[in-house]
């Protein structure tokens, strides 16, 4: 059994219960079958990092992106995160989006100019991009319309079926995190089960969102192995089943193309 971590951030994993040791948390996460890895940049500063991590190890992969809250480092021009889309780890644009949770709408139009740069880099560069939105869905999705990106995810998803749809018309995938299994998540279980199995991935979004039975605790790619638990025990299908399901779906998405 294969699982894929589809959106980690491995460069801020804690590793000190791994004792340092980027190997024994990828060994602790081929434990649970969680054996690929896709880890995700939010700013440039960093992207040597991330990238570095996927040169280093077969089983990662990189993006290359500026998250939408990040404000302070570098704003990328399309050249720019084309350029740096070329290698073949390097295998998505993002992550990217809007997020309207600590600044007002009417702020925010420096985002919306930056997710179209992001849309355009991944049409240009043929990479799938990595969608974040947050209190921001209408004009995400309107953004996304008016732009027609070519593929991508909308990672982390926690709005509700209206959404999905909309994203899943584009042709978009729809990831779930550790936020399933949380007891308050009753409506995104529901929009869980509506999804095409065929537009399916599970992630961690780690060091952030822990599943149960690990919430309150720092996050691990491992613990994908729960989220897609989850996803299964919704949809009615083995543990197994759902692991092949999202791992063919990562690569159709993310590696087909490379």
């Amino acid at each position: 059994m294969n699982i894929v971590d589809s959106h980690c951030h491995i460069d801020r994993v804690d590793l000190s219960k791994f004792g340092g040791s980027i190997e024994s948390m990828l060994e602790h996460a081929k434990e649970l079958s969680v054996k690929q890895f896709l880890c995700v940049c939010i700013d440039l500063e960093h992207f040597e990092d991330v990238f570095s991590l996927a040169k280093k190890h077969e089983q990662i992969y990189a993006s290359v992106g500026v998250h939408p809250t990040e404000q302070n480092g570098k704003d990328p021009s399309v050249d720019e995160l084309v350029e740096l889309a070329k290698h073949k780890k390097v295998i998505a644009i993002g992550e990217t989006g809007l997020d309207y949770f600590h600044i007002e709408k009417e702020a925010a139009d420096w985002q919306r100019e930056r997710f179209r740069r992001h849309i355009a880099a991944s049409n240009q560069s043929g990479k799938p991009m990595i969608v974040h939105t947050r209190d921001a869905k209408t004009d995400t999705i309107k953004i996304m319309q008016e732009e027609q990106p070519q593929a991508g995810v909308m990672h982390c998803f926690a709005e509700d079926w209206d959404t999905a749809k909309a994203a899943l018309d584009l042709g978009f995938y729809i990831s779930f995190s550790g936020i399933i299994t949380f007891k308050s998540a009753d409506r995104l279980r529901d929009v869980a089960k509506k999804v095409p199995s065929d537009r399916l991935l599970v992630e961690t979004d780690s060091p952030y969102l822990t599943p149960v039975p690990y919430r309150g605790k720092p996050n691990s790619p491992a613990y994908s192995y729960y989220v897609a638990e989850k996803l299964a025990e919704i949809r009615g299908v083995s543990v197994s089943e759902m692991a092949n399901i999202t791992t063919q779906n990562f690569n159709n998405l993310f590696l087909s193309s490379r």
